[in-house]
């Protein structure tokens, strides 16, 4: 990934930390509000690696989805982690910032820093 990308939600304060950084530091990024545009496939299919977790270390455990759908009982396939962020963005553990091939989850929002 060439570009740098900040998959945020707009009303997370966590979210908008990591802007206010990345804005001070003077990076060039595009901006994803996953919540209303949806994720990528592609993106998603290269989170893992990029982040150095699995699907289920990147997945917000504490959303009303995840205790719907039983997941803290479920062994998914990488395929069905892309399918269900897919369909429930929300899932997604935000903000993560992407740089230079590398990506943070940046919570706290100063570990973007870290791939600067």
């Amino acid at each position: 990934m060439n570009k740098s990308i900040l998959i945020h939600n707009p009303r997370c304060s966590k979210s908008g930390e990591a802007k206010e950084i990345l804005d001070e530091q003077g990076i060039e990024f595009e901006t994803i509000d996953y919540l209303k545009d949806g994720l990528k496939e592609k993106l998603l299919s290269h989170l893992p690696k990029l982040l150095g977790l699995s699907f289920k270390e990147m997945i917000r455990e504490k959303e009303s989805i995840y205790k719907e759908l039983n997941l803290a009982d479920k062994n998914l396939s990488d395929k069905e982690w892309i399918h269900l962020l897919l369909e429930h963005p929300i899932l997604l553990e935000r903000p993560i910032f992407i740089h230079k091939n590398q990506a943070v989850i940046a919570r706290p929002s100063e570990l973007i820093k870290s791939i600067l």
